[in-house]
């Protein structure tokens, strides 16, 4: 099928082209005949469209390949030069005839007028006499142009002929002396096109037919020996498009067969999801429970979140994937690790969507948006207080629902995407972890794993995780950018903004100068006991941002050091590589296993 349409438009193209060859340019220079002269602009041949030609510039080819211009009264001469310079063309009388021609000539109707600005030009009034009674060797002389044969004679050289009777007919006034010859010349000074044909371009119309002004255009085509290229253009310009049909074809081909690999690969994993899997629902029934997508609660790089009710009025939030992103890991990600997990920490996921390339998830609505709406608030009506204390417990939250990732599922859940952003707030502000679409399975015997690619968002990635140079990436990554989130929320503000005049690299030293001369960070104190667990975030958030992961300590300590009183926490230096102080028991040497599909 898909040869028969690439045929089809191998076809349709050759066709348009040929047509394009045939006929779009019929404005390009034409003769009637091999020696005719050359017609274009202002001239055009009948047959050619009106914008080719000025108004009363129309010209025709007789039965003998010669140009003709048919001028008011229906006089018809023939063109014998157009000289385009001096905007002049000589005109004869094929008939031998001209000087009884003229009396018809009525140039106050058309563009032309005599070349009055021509060197020795000289307006005479001509007499014409009908003469008889001439000698044979005269007749070749004079114009013979009359039914009867009769000899004609003009005023001026009547004096030269012998002896004869002779009549006036017809008085000419004001016509050039030299029309008393078989030879005319006409000039034209609008549309004036010099200053084109000084430059070798080609004067045409600027807006027809609104208007008759003219402008000069570049002269697109060239010529050998008289004969246009335009044919050989068009297929160049052919073949060139039948090769970009040829790749967009194939680029459509290429892309709809990954598009039903995808799809596929999906719809298989679903398929060994069964048993477990959430509520599975159509496309259809997300558009009805998000009101055809009417509220948007927020938007991130995979896609657009929007409040939805489901039929038993409980909201929730629905996230739709952007089909033209991915390949459906992030899909399969969120599906695989959150219809597994079953923890107050952690967000629930309600149901899905997978209806061919149109997929979305559907997760528990919480109230209070993201953790970063509350430390990092836009306005001030945006600011919902939050004491030292709650703060406290929200960190103690996240770490537990992190420690669940780690050790309390079948396999160890890394997520790979720990901020402010991904930490949801339910109505009594309890911490609810999200957004698992960077999310990675693994062995729970294992922590380490291999990756081919950084992920997370710049700020909270571990060095290990944005460069294999620094080690391999593991669940001590997770406590790396939970390290970063528990410094934002000491500080107040973003450890990396490009806007910002302190970057990712300053903000730990920040922290420590803060530590070491006390109330300088000017953090919001208001009761003794905040002074305690302000300190206890920031050396906890040192320690878990070490640059060597080993020196990190598990969440499962990082949990232990949020819930004891701090008393025996020490600041870790920012200047080594590797810290000797133990906060907790030492680790094992990490070691390398393979992703997990």
């Amino acid at each position: 099928m898909t040869i028969f349409f690439f045929l089809y438009l191998l076809f349709i193209t050759m066709v348009l082209f040929a047509m394009v060859g045939d006929g779009a340019y019929d404005c390009s220079e034409s003769r009637c005949g091999i020696d005719g002269p050359s017609i274009h602009f202002p001239f055009r041949l009948r047959h050619q469209p009106e914008y080719c030609g000025y108004p009363g510039f129309e010209l025709s080819c007789d039965r003998k390949n010669q140009t003709i211009l048919t001028l008011p009264n229906s006089l018809i001469l023939s063109v014998g030069e157009i000289d385009y310079m001096s905007q002049q063309i000589s005109l004869y009388d094929p008939e031998d005839c001209l000087i009884l021609n003229i009396l018809h000539l009525n140039l106050s109707a058309s563009p032309f007028s005599f070349p009055v600005h021509e060197p020795y030009f000289t307006l005479i009034d001509f007499s014409v006499f009908k003469c008889s009674g001439m000698p044979a060797d005269y007749q070749n002389q004079y114009p013979d142009c009359a039914s009867d044969k009769a000899i004609f004679a003009v005023s001026y050289n009547l004096e030269t002929l012998p002896p004869t009777t002779c009549k006036k007919i017809h008085e000419i006034p004001s016509i050039p002396y030299y029309t008393t010859t078989s030879l005319i010349r006409l000039s034209w000074f609008t549309p004036m096109c010099i200053y084109c044909e000084g430059l070798e371009m080609d004067c045409g119309f600027k807006n027809y037919p609104k208007q008759l002004t003219t402008q000069c255009f570049d002269r697109p085509f060239t010529t050998k020996g008289g004969v246009k290229e335009p044919l050989i253009a068009g297929g160049v310009i052919g073949l060139i498009l039948m090769g970009i049909i040829m790749m967009a074809l194939y680029e459509c081909y290429s892309s709809s067969k990954i598009e039903r690999e995808n799809q596929a690969r999906v719809e298989k994993f679903l398929e060994d999801y069964r048993d477990r899997r959430p509520t599975r629902y159509t496309y259809a029934d997300i558009r009805k429970m998000t009101n055809q997508f009417q509220e948007v609660l927020g938007e991130g790089a995979y896609g657009i979140v929007y409040k939805g009710t489901l039929s038993n009025e409980i909201h929730v939030a629905v996230k739709v994937l952007d089909d033209s992103e991915g390949n459906g890991e992030e899909f399969i990600n969120e599906v695989a690790a959150m219809g597994k997990i079953h923890h107050v920490n952690v967000v629930r996921l309600v149901g899905f969507c997978a209806d061919g390339v149109r997929r979305a998830l559907v997760f528990e609505y919480l109230p209070n948006q993201s953790l970063d709406k509350l430390i990092f608030p836009i306005s001030i009506k945006d600011n919902i207080t939050l004491t030292w204390k709650k703060l406290h417990d929200i960190a103690i939250g996240i770490a537990k629902g992190l420690e669940y990732l780690h050790q309390g599922c079948d396999q160890q859940i890394l997520h790979f995407d720990i901020k402010p952003q991904n930490i949801l707030l339910d109505h009594n502000l309890n911490p609810k972890i999200s957004d698992f679409g960077l999310a990675k399975l693994c062995s729970k015997e294992k922590s380490v794993v291999t990756m081919t690619e950084a992920r997370g968002t710049m700020g909270y990635i571990a060095p290990e995780v944005l460069s294999s140079n620094f080690g391999k990436a593991s669940h001590k990554s997770d406590v790396y950018s939970f390290g970063m989130m528990l410094l934002e929320m000491v500080g107040g503000r973003k450890n990396f903004d490009a806007k910002a005049d302190t970057s990712q690299m300053n903000f730990p030293e920040w922290i420590h100068e803060w530590l070491n001369q006390g109330d300088e960070l000017k953090i919001r104190i208001e009761k003794d006991d905040d002074v305690i667990i302000v300190r206890k975030l920031a050396v906890i958030g040192l320690w878990c941002i070490q640059w060597n992961a080993i020196d990190r300590p598990s969440i499962k300590v990082v949990t232990q050091m949020l819930e004891g009183d701090g008393s025996n926490l020490t600041v870790p230096s920012p200047y080594t590589t590797r810290n000797t102080t133990q906060v907790g028991p030492s680790m094992p040497e990490l070691t390398v296993i393979s992703e997990l599909e």
